[in-house]
């Protein structure tokens, strides 16, 4: 069974939206946010260049002492520099789905990302298609 901090921490990855300028960018949010605890900030980016430039990608920047032993438990050594958020793609305006690592438990499962406002963003994510299903609000630090 994982406990609400291993979804918690995957969800920490569905919350960078701020929107961006530059023609490749435009339609890639980016930005650094912060999980409702203020653990884990994560800094969304577009993936790479070129077709990939579209898709969106969210790498841990800072993360607290506890949330870095709760990833050290799950199996991964190593929190910041870590992308837990590979491949987002917008689905509608303000809306991007994608695939989210969860370093508590070491798996991935897909998720949502919806953008409220200019500083909120809604983060969901399910475990076992359709269960285990979470939602946090995230927070923009930068």
């Amino acid at each position: 069974m994982v406990g609400k901090r291993g979804i918690a921490a995957a969800l920490v990855a569905l919350g960078g939206i701020g929107l961006t300028t530059g023609v490749a960018e435009a339609r890639v949010p980016a930005g650094t946010w912060a999980n409702p605890a203020n653990t884990v900030q994560v800094r969304f980016a577009p993936c790479g260049r070129g077709r990939d430039a579209d898709l969106m990608c969210g790498t841990v920047v800072w993360a607290s002492e506890q949330a870095k032993a709760d990833a050290a438990r799950g199996g991964s050594d190593r929190l910041v520099g870590t992308r837990l958020f590979t491949d987002f793609e917008e689905e509608e305006p303000g809306r991007w789905s994608g695939t989210v690592f969860i370093p508590d438990i070491g798996r991935e499962v897909e998720g949502t990302i919806t953008q409220v406002d200019a500083r909120t963003l809604v983060g969901e994510g399910c475990l076992f298609g359709g269960l285990g299903c979470r939602q946090q609000r995230w927070r923009r630090v930068k």
